[in-house]
């Protein structure tokens, strides 16, 4: 799991796809972070994305290293209500705090990655899969 948020948060941007009806939907997202084990990501439940997610639960991430290697993360996004992950992304990217003012703001979401399959790849190794 380690490898992975790693992977994810060096690259600093991410994308992240859902599906709305049966059209693709993908954005850029910045913020992961662990978790008691698991990887956590935010949004603001007034986002498309995270209708989306409450509609089909099931998405993915991707994204690509400096040096040419790419990921992709899948999973179902299982929403975490609890204030202790709420503050704990305060804690991490402290920042958001200008947007969510306080972990208890009821727009603000957290969720984890359940059901999570990471792939890396590269152009010279075979793919290699890592489930969490």
């Amino acid at each position: 799991m380690n490898e992975i948020l790693k992977f994810i948060t060096d690259a600093k941007v991410f994308y992240l796809a859902t599906v709305e009806g049966d059209k693709p939907r993908v954005r850029p997202f910045g913020f992961a972070m662990e978790h008691e084990g698991k990887i956590y990501f935010c949004t603001s439940n007034e986002k498309n994305v995270c209708k989306q997610l409450v509609s089909n639960p099931y998405f993915e991430v991707s994204t690509m290293s400096e040096k040419g290697q790419w990921i992709r993360l899948q999973g179902k996004a299982v929403f975490d209500k609890s204030l202790e992950a709420k503050a704990k992304v305060f804690e991490v990217m402290p920042s958001l705090a200008d947007v969510y003012k306080t972990p208890e703001n009821p727009i603000f979401e957290v969720f984890y990655v359940g059901e999570a399959v990471a792939t890396l790849y590269s152009f010279s190794d075979a793919p290699r899969v890592i489930k969490l």
